[in-house]
């Protein structure tokens, strides 16, 4: 019996995310100058990656 595709994982590391992890999305608005440390760390806003 073969593998469904979805469960074979070698093939999607490495691909383009849509969604960043707290800490990317803290440290992308540092770079963008719109967080400050003492900022709270939920209920940032929406961001998107850079594109590359």
């Amino acid at each position: 019996m073969s593998q469904h595709p979805s469960l074979r994982a070698a093939k999607t590391t490495g691909g383009k995310r849509n969604v960043l992890k707290r800490f990317e999305r803290i440290a992308l608005l540092k770079k963008r100058g719109l967080w400050k440390p003492g900022d709270r760390i939920t209920g940032l806003p929406k961001t998107k990656p850079e594109a590359v």
